[in-house]
């Protein structure tokens, strides 16, 4: 055996396993070796490489139009020294107020001397060599993590870790500052809602919300033009993930017992409109509310930041209106693509159902607790607004999980995923620190730069952001698409002439549209999987089933988004500057 084709030896559980190097660098879901070094290789690349002069020019450039200066700051290189250097930067502002009032006088050995204290202390802050570096860091850093999401070549804590490492080693934050990006409001909203989910689920309270949902269809008809609107409105403010993982398996019984009913063995064409009327529904029900998901959570954060907080109803007045149309027009499609394909002559699920629903429980005790805080947390949302922002109502929800004996702390450890909300504290902290060196404005900047004139300003820009999101969103989790591109979007608002709500919830509401790839989203995931006969256990769709109609949902969701969004109602309403 010669040294090139010698195997490498694994061993994992006792279990013995061989790897030739070529499969070793290629790796697996989590761990790929080979992308891993092409990724840092480019990183280093780019951060070590030079320096465009439009990000020199940008770091002293004066009150920089679309970008909120530190108070007592008027440069991007003040600011972060002023954040990241505070004494010096208090010596050197004391040395400049000594110069100016010694400029007022006569004494030219004072004079000499306020100049000679401005220049010492000037040294003792970071120059623009050095916050230029830091600007393209963040941005590589913003790359490199849009790419280890991506192509999952670093599992997803990991990643939300190297994020950390990546800000300590290259010193763009005191540690403290760093500690403090991943501690957003964001990262609280989420965390809640995943253990809320914990306590729905354990309850039973999803299989009945989910059951009675499909109790009065009678058809494919009422499937695509009833369910799948209900199913999007109920997205907007539970975990659409449990929505499909809950419903799946009702729509797989539905599938065999429509099947057994109609004398078919098989009806490929039923279980894909099955399958993927649901999937779509749920993606689609994240431009309802903030609660709709982590991604929302992300651009509430970003618009907190920015200091233009949306209120909960705000969000809903704006993001609302749209989900039942974004749901009709998939049903629709998929009812025109596939109902011509069924072998069976009748669709109706009420039947199934209704037998289902005679086996829950009488509706009470902590079933009947958990619906009572559901409801009053999604009160709190809409009516308390800012001051409490969201992260408020969504932690006292779950300490109430605990105060009525709902959950314990093991089943949250079981069905929290802390990689997820690891994962937008990460997306958080990339974004104070882009906004911080000015990274997100010469990223915008330069983008803007490139797009076609017709989509640098005004509706075009915002058209020209719900494309790159939509599109990004398909090849990674909608929740790292926001967390990526929404630090980047947000300062193309002011240098295109709109407001940053409407850039931010176009970028938001774009990242629901993952239908094309089962790789853009959990429900894709989720439903791929279940999609199996509950009897023989052979899958009913493909991911080429996605793709093919997947792209057209896409297509279409943009559609209903600019033409009753961008070019509707939105342009009769008022928008904060």
């Amino acid at each position: 055996m010669t040294r090139s084709n010698a195997a490498f030896m694994v061993n994992y559980s006792g279990l013995r396993v061989h790897k030739t190097p070529g499969q070793f660098l290629k790796g697996e879901a989590g761990y790929k070796p080979l992308l891993m070094i092409v990724a840092v290789v480019l990183f280093l690349a780019f951060i070590f490489g030079p320096t465009p002069s439009s990000l020199t020019n940008l770091v002293n450039e004066p009150n920089v139009p679309g970008f909120k200066l530190a108070s007592g700051t008027t440069t991007i290189r003040e600011m972060v020294n002023k954040t990241n250097n505070p004494e010096a930067f208090k010596e050197w502002q004391a040395a400049v107020a000594a110069e100016k009032e010694a400029a007022a006088g006569t004494d030219e050995a004072a004079k000499a001397a306020a100049i000679a204290e401005v220049e010492r202390t000037a040294d003792k802050l970071d120059g623009t060599k050095k916050i230029t570096f830091l600007a393209k860091v963040t941005v590589g850093i913003l790359l490199l993590t849009a790419f280890f999401w991506a192509s999952e070549a670093l599992s997803l804590g990991a990643v939300n870790i190297l994020v950390a490492v990546l800000m300590y080693v290259f010193a763009v934050m005191e540690p403290e500052q760093i500690a403090k990006a991943y501690m957003k409001d964001a990262v609280f909203f989420i965390a809640g809602i995943l253990a809320i989910a914990v306590g729905v689920a354990k309850t039973g309270l999803d299989k009945r919300i989910g059951l009675i949902l499909l109790g009065n269809i009678k058809s494919a008809w009422m499937f695509a033009l009833v369910f799948m609107p209900l199913v999007s409105i109920c997205a907007a403010f539970l975990s659409e993930h449990a929505l499909v993982a809950l419903l799946m398996p009702v729509l797989m019984g539905v599938y065999k017992a429509t099947c057994i009913a109609n004398g078919v063995k098989r009806d490929r064409a039923l279980a894909v409109f099955l399958t993927l009327g649901l999937c779509f529904a749920a993606n689609v029900g994240g431009p309802g509310s903030p609660a709709a998901g982590g991604r929302n959570a992300i651009m509430v954060g970003y618009f907190a930041d920015k200091n233009i907080p949306i209120q909960f109803l705000d969000w809903m007045k704006y993001g609302m209106p749209l989900v039942p149309f974004l749901s009709l027009a998939v049903a629709i499609f998929l009812y025109i693509s596939l109902k011509r394909k069924f072998t069976v002559k009748t669709v109706n699920p009420s039947l199934i159902v209704r037998e289902e629903v005679k086996k829950l429980p009488k509706f009470a005790g902590k079933e009947k607790i958990m619906a009572l805080i559901l409801i009053v947390t999604v009160g709190c949302w809409v009516l308390l607004g800012e001051d409490f922002a969201i992260g408020g109502p969504t932690i006292m929800a779950v300490l109430s999980l605990f105060i009525f004996r709902i959950v314990t702390w093991q089943d949250l450890q079981r069905g929290v995923a802390l990689d997820v909300v690891g994962m937008y504290a990460a997306a958080c902290a990339i974004g104070t620190a882009l906004a911080l060196t000015g990274g997100a404005i010469w990223f915008a900047r330069e983008f803007v730069d490139a797009l076609p004139g017709f989509m640098q300003d005004g509706n075009g820009l915002i058209v020209g952001v719900s494309i790159l999101t939509g599109t990004v969103t398909n090849f990674m989790s909608d929740g790292a698409t926001v967390g990526a591109i929404g630090p980047v979007a947000l300062p193309m608002a002011d240098i295109g002439g709109v407001s940053a709500w409407q850039v931010g919830l176009a970028c938001a509401f774009s990242s629901s549209f993952a239908n094309a790839l089962i790789v853009g989203t959990p429900n894709n995931a989720i439903a791929y999987t279940m999609a199996r006969d509950p009897e023989t256990g052979e899958k009913l769709v493909t991911v080429g089933d996605f793709a093919k109609y997947g792209l057209p949902a896409v297509l279409l969701n943009w559609l209903v988004l600019w033409g009753l969004g961008v070019f509707g109602w939105w342009q009769i309403v008022d928008w904060p500057h």
